[in-house]
């Protein structure tokens, strides 16, 4: 669907048009046009692959656009394409996930490092830059000691030092009569936060939209941009599937717009009840954020954990899969029984456990690899003959589970990194998958990943259990715990206080025990 809207009538401050990339035989984007106001927060949506970070890109001048693109900034036309470092002097910003500050640095220091790379602040007093950043940092609300290092911070307070940032820096460029209205682009800022955490960042997006910025949020979080914004436009397979004002659209008319087509909310069958112990036990498990737990997961049952932030229940997986040390445990997978305290990640793959961390990227990868060096990399003996890796075989090996698990694009040369959120993870689960792991370990399995990306890694968990796998799911999204799981364990100050099955596994039921004062619970 697409709902016209009426455009602002002064100029906008980003108007682009026509805009279209190709890579090779893909079309990234495809005649692509889209306005932000001075003042509005417009929300940039699609799936993964939809050409989203390509369009970024485009403004950051990273990629140059097909011949005919156009673009102007406060009505004033600009040659494109972009040189590296451009979008500066035109009055744009980007504040990505990472919001890259410097921890062993001050805040003050952070925030005054641009301007002194340019040169732009002459003899520093630091006295004096303290100060005027405590000013800037009241302004937009956040409460921070200037001389505070970054390190020291809450992580929660990092994304909104990066706006802040991005925002003084151009001011600073549009005072010196280089830029007009600026231009703040968002993109996936929230990725990490808890609620209270969003809620201070939306706080202070609404200071920067006060202050006359347009801004371009970029985010997979519908419920976020239904809040947030006040236009939205959706891309599909590098097009635009429409613009709209968002007080007239609900999620569902979101979710449509986004894939093309209704998505049924339907729920999981109930784990099916087998004869004997369940095969995968954990006892006694103590290491970091857990204290003394124990549960059980069943043969073809998709087990969720959750809780609130640093209550425990995102270190099990870490800690099962020998990913994080454990003072104590004990892990018994059918008969055999590990022992948890010393046990290597080669000893928990070895037994048959698989684990797909939250941070695929640093943690699950090797990005700058391709995606058939990566997914070969547990059966790379299966692809050798003499000593010597066959560099085809592995190219047909990984293209095969490419194409099983719907990864895009497909050509399994290509780096990791390259490919979206949605497709990293899939490629991921590939890649664990075919070692026909006992127990499946996924850690916030969708956390940036687009809504049809989502229902193919949802289909593929519940194939995998419905072969008779353990899967345990770790995630802080109730939704997504509400479609998956009929069992849940939720977690508080390092143990588990209560467990919810079948009908009781709802969101609002999940997010009741999350926050109410129940005893430890016994889940074993």
């Amino acid at each position: 669907m697409s709902a016209a809207v009426d455009q602002p009538a002064a100029a906008p401050v980003l108007r682009l048009r026509h805009f279209a990339k190709r890579f090779g035989g893909t079309q990234a984007l495809d005649d692509v046009s889209l306005d932000v106001a001075a003042g509005e927060v417009h929300g940039l949506l699609g799936h993964n692959g939809s050409g989203k970070s390509t369009l970024i890109r485009i403004l950051a001048g990273f990629h140059a656009p097909e011949p005919g693109a156009e673009l102007e900034m406060n009505g004033v036309a600009v040659r494109l394409p972009l040189r590296p470092g451009q979008f500066r002097e035109l009055g744009m910003a980007f504040v990505h996930q990472d919001p890259a500050l410097l921890p062993a640095l001050t805040v003050t220091e952070n925030l005054r490092i641009g301007a002194l790379a340019r040169g732009g602040i002459g003899r520093v007093g630091w006295r004096r830059q303290a100060a005027a950043v405590g000013a800037l940092l009241d302004e937009f609300g956040i409460t921070c000691d200037p001389l505070a290092r970054v390190e020291q911070l809450r992580p929660w307070q990092r994304p909104l030092l990066a706006i802040v940032r991005a925002v003084d820096e151009v001011r600073r460029l549009s005072a010196a009569g280089i830029a007009g209205g600026g231009l703040l682009v968002l993109d996936e800022p929230t990725a990490g936060l808890g609620d209270a955490s969003v809620e201070r960042l939306f706080a202070v997006i609404e200071r920067v939209r006060t202050a006359g910025f347009g801004v371009l949020f970029v985010s997979h979080d519908l419920d976020e941009v239904l809040a947030i914004t006040d236009r939205v436009t959706v891309l599909r397979d590098g097009s635009v599937a429409g613009t709209g004002v968002t007080s007239a659209l609900g999620k569902d008319a979101l979710v449509e717009m986004i894939v093309g087509r209704k998505i049924e909310r339907t729920s999981t069958p109930a784990t099916p009840k087998t004869a004997g112990p369940p095969p995968v036990a954990i006892e006694g498990l103590r290491g970091a954020g857990v204290r003394d737990i124990g549960f059980t997961v069943g043969r073809g049952e998709i087990l969720g954990l959750t809780g609130l932030i640093g209550s425990g229940f995102a270190e099990v997986g870490a800690l099962l899969a020998g990913a994080m040390p454990a003072v104590a445990g004990t892990l018994r997978l059918e008969q055999a029984v590990q022992t948890l305290q010393g046990q290597t990640a080669r000893e928990a793959i070895a037994a048959g456990v698989a684990y797909v961390p939250a941070d695929r990227l640093r943690t699950g990868c090797i990005g700058e690899l391709s995606i058939a060096e990566n997914i070969g990399l547990p059966v790379l003996s299966r692809l050798t003959r003499g000593g010597i890796l066959s560099a085809g075989a592995l190219t047909r090996h990984a293209g095969a589970l490419c194409r099983q698990f719907a990864v895009r694009p497909d050509d399994p040369t290509l780096p990791l990194e390259s490919l979206s959120g949605g497709n990293q993870q899939k490629a991921l689960i590939a890649k664990w998958l075919q070692l026909a792991p006992k127990l499946l370990i996924l850690e916030e399995p969708t956390q940036g990943v687009d809504i049809g990306a989502r229902e193919q890694i949802f289909a593929a968990v519940r194939a995998w259990a419905a072969e008779g796998a353990s899967v345990l799911c770790l995630s802080g999204d109730h939704e997504q715990l509400a479609l998956l799981c009929r069992r849940v364990l939720i977690f508080r100050r390092g143990r588990i206080v209560a467990e919810l099955t079948d009908t009781d596994v709802t969101e609002e039921r999940m997010a009741h025990e999350c926050f109410g004062s129940a005893e430890p619970h016994d889940a074993g």
